[in-house]
């Protein structure tokens, strides 16, 4: 519950002119000048208004309407956006960590790559200050926050707060919202294709008809959810999606073929894990795994920092969300793998010298590469033909030579000919 005084007053309608100079003293306060002042634009009309790129950190949006205002690329850090309206705002982008947007409409809002770490979007109840009564509530009853229609594609909702949201047909397309608290929220018929909603609490929360196509649930809480004709395609689960560790000796096997290539083949021996799910491993991290085959093998989330994959035959395999940094995948097979999220910082994907005549370069044709870091990668002459690089980081990477054909580029940084 928020308190704002004369909270029942009409909205003032801002100008752009207006907006500018409160900008302007909220950039003094924060650089310690002389005439700084913090960004207060509660019950204010901004609809129509220009704030992209804007430094708005702990400013006070309460109650305020923003239709169709353009904030892409602000910083939003902790501002508070308590029952605002927000319908069809543009909040590409922007930096919305711990941001309170209790009760706030966001219908038709696209936060498509927002930050929204912590953000709390429970319902909430404005109230005034009231001299006879102390707080006084405006409205009746706590109002959810509204996210009809949003666009929150590829959005970092990590721990947020979200129980009781009302999300119908909101786009979580590859959303991040891991530990998130999503307790009876209304996502009737989301798109959440792709999401990673590992560790979230989904209780009592209906998600009938959505769209959860590769969705991630590990370690999630579904008690009494409803997902009544929710497509499950491809869902991970706690469930080991193909011969578990346990049933199968991956581990022993993971070291005979280690012994196998650390000793020209004297020792150990070649190991296949095809369609394996090793996730129980944990780790495989500086493991000389050379020539491995293991396509389609699921791989989510191991720390496999400095592994030694040369030549490794990984088409199709799940590696999202691994710690792949300083991986030396040379060669490597990887066409319509899945390395969403994956760290590869300086890992190096390219050639693989077989003899003095002959390379043989990665295959990425066709992987899914969404927000993976691929800062000083190596991935000269490697095949990127139909790669899906939204939201991917190849800021200082290596792509001399690399086949970078029909790939999907929204949102990449560090590619040949963007900014």
């Amino acid at each position: 519950m928020t308190a704002v005084q004369a909270a029942g007053a009409a909205q003032r309608r801002l100008t752009q002119a207006d907006v500018d100079l409160i900008c302007a003293k909220h950039d003094r306060l924060f650089s310690a000048r002389m005439g700084g002042a913090r960004a207060v634009f509660g019950f204010c009309d901004l609809s129509g208004l220009d704030l992209r790129g804007r430094n708005l950190a702990d400013s006070d949006f309460t109650g305020a309407t923003l239709h169709d205002t353009r904030l892409g690329g602000a910083r939003l850090d902790n501002a508070s956006f308590f029952g605002a309206d927000m319908q069809g705002a543009d909040f590409t982008e922007a930096s919305l960590r711990r941001a309170d947007l209790r009760g706030a409409c966001l219908r038709g809002a696209n936060l498509s790559g927002a930050d929204m770490f912590e953000a709390d979007l429970r319902e909430g109840s404005i109230a005034a200050h009231d001299r006879d009564k102390g707080f006084r509530i405006l409205e009746p009853q706590n109002k959810a926050t509204h996210a009809h229609g949003a666009i929150l594609a590829g959005a970092n909702l990590e721990r947020s707060r979200m129980s009781g949201v009302v999300a119908i047909r909101a786009d979580f397309t590859d959303a991040i919202l891991k530990d998130a608290k999503l307790v009876r929220a209304n996502l009737k018929q989301c798109t959440m294709v792709g999401c990673n909603f590992q560790g979230a609490d989904l209780s009592g929360a209906d998600l009938s008809g959505a769209d959860l196509h590769d969705a991630i649930l590990v370690g999630a809480k579904t008690f009494a959810w409803n997902v009544s004709d929710t497509n499950m395609k491809g869902v991970l689960t706690d469930t080991p999606s193909g011969p578990p560790v346990g049933d199968m000796p991956y581990e022993a096997m993971m070291h005979d073929h280690a012994l196998w290539c650390e000793t020209g083949g004297v020792e150990g021996k070649p190991s296949t894990f095809n369609k394996a799910d090793l996730r129980a491993l944990k780790t495989l991290r500086g493991f000389n795994l050379t020539a491995l085959a293991a396509k389609e093998a699921v791989f989510y989330g191991l720390d496999m920092e400095g592994v030694q994959l040369q030549g490794a035959q990984l088409q199709g395999a799940d590696l999202r969300s691994c710690n792949l940094r300083r991986a030396d995948l040379r060669g490597a097979r990887l066409a319509g793998a899945k390395l969403n999220g994956a760290d590869l910082r300086d890992a190096q994907l390219g050639p693989l010298m077989i003899s003095a005549e002959r390379l043989l370069p990665s295959d990425l044709t066709g992987a899914v590469l969404k927000s993976a870091d691929l800062a000083r990668a190596d991935l000269r002459q490697a095949n990127l033909t139909g790669a899906d690089l939204t939201r991917a980081n190849l800021t200082n990477a290596q792509l001399k030579g690399a086949e970078l054909v029909d790939i999907i580029r929204t949102g990449a940084r560090g590619l040949p000919g963007m900014i």
